[in-house]
């Protein structure tokens, strides 16, 4: 088996390239030790050889966590060869990595991508030159089309030499790295030690702790560094960096030429002095989030996802697969326990949560829209400007965009942040951005309750960057996150139009991650609810029960529900919020699932709309409603994402401290909206916990408005301690 690894810069059109040279034929897992996402698949129509993608990097400077990962599998694993794919209309900075690879002493194929970019630009590349001076294969292709997909498969099926690294340095950098190359001398591959040569001359740590030096060959080096960098009067590091980019313009100059314009403003830039002007961006992204959910989940002609959860609530669980069940059971002579297990716990309990499907679907399809076509990056752009200004990182933004999909990617995103303080801030607030498993949550209440308004799912997206922004603010200002936020720099890549192919595979990927839960983790909770709603202590003895009210799931949830009385869930309908609540923790899904099992014996589903919105119309009131909204998006993750936490934190207090700070805001919101909200329109009467929610609002603003810590606080006591001790 051939191991072709698959190296470029991000947004280099890496992933598109690699879906079209696998096809569907792909493998999705983590890197050992690690929760980086791991992809491979063999090429199409040659088994042969195996593509491994790797993370997207600049550099193999050990930055990030991605950038790691892909040098120890180059650098340890030794592929048999690299496809190093990078930007035809960015080639300058794309060939930084190029001149690294080069070095490792393994053979290089170039795909220079976005071809057909280039020639509607008017540049031309002279891919004959480039091949000549990079003494590498060099094919130009566009993955997006699949443009030169065939050449560039024939030239992976050859075998082909390892490079000679590049001339790239000059004479007197180059006998330095020689030297170095000397002094370390068996203890590194004899085919990459000019890249470890040039890795010790950087001073990177992790190659350094790797080859772990005695004192003379550490001596030896640093005399030789030393002398260099007093010589160029620069330090190391930079040395090289420069030198890599000036071979970088000199090898262009030759082979790359550029369209001299009338004007250097490109499409793509004249998009962007609308998107991310700074008055513009703000209402112009709540609109199109706005626009999403209303074909997502809206009540209007346009709202597509809504037709079909429609279509799948009242119809196919509403009465093809409930009717021919009971049709199929009845004729096997099942016994009425297994029969309402069947109906009230499984196809019930399942259904409700896959009745969502259509909406989630159409909902993951338009943000891959978003996320294909670049804006999302333009997103990251705009939304740095605004995270700055509350103490949080632009990088926290990525993570926050992930979590949109699934809460558990979104919090192992959170590693791209170099900061620590800035990162545990991020994985602290992620939970509260609306992820997929919870869009069912506001796509019930909002049918139910508010009449299919697409405000509402809009207003839980707000919901969650707010509580993400007054986070932000709040615990900046505590000693263990004040700091300025790390720089944050990303590449706004060229609007393009996204493929068909990439939106389906994109929107499948994260539907059947939904779907396959649906099948495996709550159709078994809702054979566990079924069982605890259905039966019940009656005249000393467990039995089945007709009304709920006496099964063994409303004594439990009976005996807690004290605990949400302030949040407005009061009556019949507070056992069955809690139990929902408290089921969502295995899966944020189950939330829904749970009120489809409660719900479940309430008779036919009518042709306007199901029973179950009828039922939770008539038990939630709109303020407990909101309370329950805010509540459930704000409240702990469910288990899998508290593992996610654990994981990236790697530490028991912090881990708590995280899951405890959402618990309390979560419950401190629920309670001022319903507590402050029912007194202003009058459901609500005074009482204590008016008081208190009060005070909660109080205690709220003096943390947002209060100074902040500083380590200028500290001068002073140190400065009379050494007084002191004079």
């Amino acid at each position: 088996m051939k191991i072709v690894a698959l190296a470029g810069n991000p947004n280099s059109g890496k992933t598109t390239l690699f879906n079209a040279l696998t096809g569907s034929r792909q493998h999705t897992g983590n890197w050992p030790g690690v929760t980086v996402e791991k992809k491979e698949g063999p090429l199409k129509g040659y088994d042969q050889i195996m593509i491994q993608d790797l993370p997207g990097i600049y550099s193999l400077s050990p930055y990030t966590l991605e950038e790691v990962v892909s040098r120890q599998f180059l650098v340890q694993e030794k592929p048999d060869m690299v496809l190093n794919i990078v930007d035809g209309t960015n080639i300058e900075r794309s060939l930084y990595l190029t001149t690294q690879l080069m070095e490792l002493g393994i053979p290089v194929v170039l795909a220079v991508n976005m071809a057909d970019m280039v020639r509607a630009s008017g540049n031309t590349l002279d891919l004959k030159k480039l091949s000549a001076k990079l003494g590498c294969p060099v094919i130009s292709i566009s993955a997006l089309k699949k443009e030169g997909l065939t050449e560039l498969t024939e030239t992976l099926k050859q075998t082909l030499s390892a490079p000679s690294p590049l001339p790239v340095f000059t004479p007197a950098v180059r006998k330095a790295l020689e030297q170095i190359e000397s002094v370390l001398g068996d203890k590194v591959p004899a085919s990459a030690r000019f890249w470890y040569a040039v890795k010790v001359f950087e001073k990177d740590e992790r190659v350094l702790e790797e080859l772990n030096l005695n004192d003379v060959q550490k001596k030896a080096v640093q005399t030789v560094t030393d002398r260099l960098e007093k010589e160029m009067d620069d330090d190391s590091e930079s040395i090289i960096t420069t030198q890599r980019y000036e071979f970088i313009e000199k090898t262009l100059s030759d082979c790359f030429h550029k369209k001299a314009k009338a004007s250097d403003m490109t499409l793509s830039d004249k998009i962007d002095l609308i998107v991310t002007n700074r008055w513009l961006a703000l209402p112009i992204f709540i609109l199109i989030m706005w626009g999403i959910y209303t074909i997502a989940m809206g009540g209007t002609v346009v709202s597509i996802g809504t037709m079909g959860t429609d279509w799948v609530n009242d119809v196919l669980f509403g009465e093809w697969i409930p009717q021919g069940v009971e049709t199929l059971l009845t004729s096997m002579g099942v016994s009425d326990v297994l029969a309402s297990l069947i109906q009230d716990g499984i196809i019930a309990g399942v259904g409700a949560v896959l009745g969502f499907v259509p909406q989630i679907l159409v909902l993951f399809f338009l943000l891959s829209v978003l996320e294909d076509c670049g804006y999302m990056s333009r997103v990251a752009f705009i939304m740095d400007r605004l995270f700055r200004r509350f103490g949080l990182s632009g990088k926290s933004f990525i993570p926050l965009l992930v979590a949109t999909g699934c809460g558990v990617p979104g919090i192992m995103a959170s590693r791209t942040i170099e900061q620590d303080r800035d990162r545990k801030m991020t994985i602290m607030t992620t939970g509260f951005i609306p992820c997929g498993a919870k869009m069912p949550i506001i796509g019930l209440f909002a049918s139910a309750v508010f009449g299919q308004s697409a405000f509402v799912a809009v207003s839980a997206f707000v919901i969650g960057i707010a509580a993400v922004v007054v986070s932000g603010i709040m615990l900046k200002k505590f000693k263990a996150f004040a700091g300025e936020p790390a720089p944050f720099v990303m590449e706004l890549p060229a609007y393009h139009w996204p493929t068909l192919s990439n939106l389906l595979r994109s929107t499948w990927e994260r539907g059947w991650s939904f779907i396959k839960r649906a099948g495996t983790l709550i159709l078994a909770s809702s054979i566990v609810l079924w069982f605890l709603q259905s039966f019940g202590f009656v005249d000393g003895g467990l039995h089945m029960v007709e009304d709920n009210n006496l099964s063994l799931l409303a004594a439990i949830g009976r005996s807690i529900a004290w605990i949400f009385y302030p949040l407005g869930w009061a009556g019949d309908m507070a056992w069955k919020a809690t139990v929902a609540t408290f089921t969502g923790l295995i899966a944020k899904e189950e939330v829904v699932n749970t009120f489809g099992v409660l719900y479940a014996g309430l008779g036919e589903v009518s042709e306007d709309g199901t029973e179950i919105w009828t039922a939770i119309a008539a038990d939630f009131s709109v303020l407990a409603a909101w309370s329950f909204m805010i509540f459930n998006l704000l409240f702990a993750p469910c288990f899998a994402a508290m593992g996610a936490i654990k994981r990236e934190m790697n530490n028991a207090k912090w881990t708590l401290a995280a899951i405890g700070y959402m618990c309390v805001i979560a419950y401190c919101s629920a309670m001022m909206v319903y507590q402050i909200g029912g007194l202003i329109t009058g459901e609500v009467p005074f009482s204590i916990f008016t008081v208190i929610a009060l005070v909660l609002l109080s205690v709220l603003l003096y943390l947002l408005f209060r100074r902040g810590y500083s380590g200028r606080d500290e001068v002073p006591v140190k400065t009379i301690a050494l007084e002191a001790g004079k």
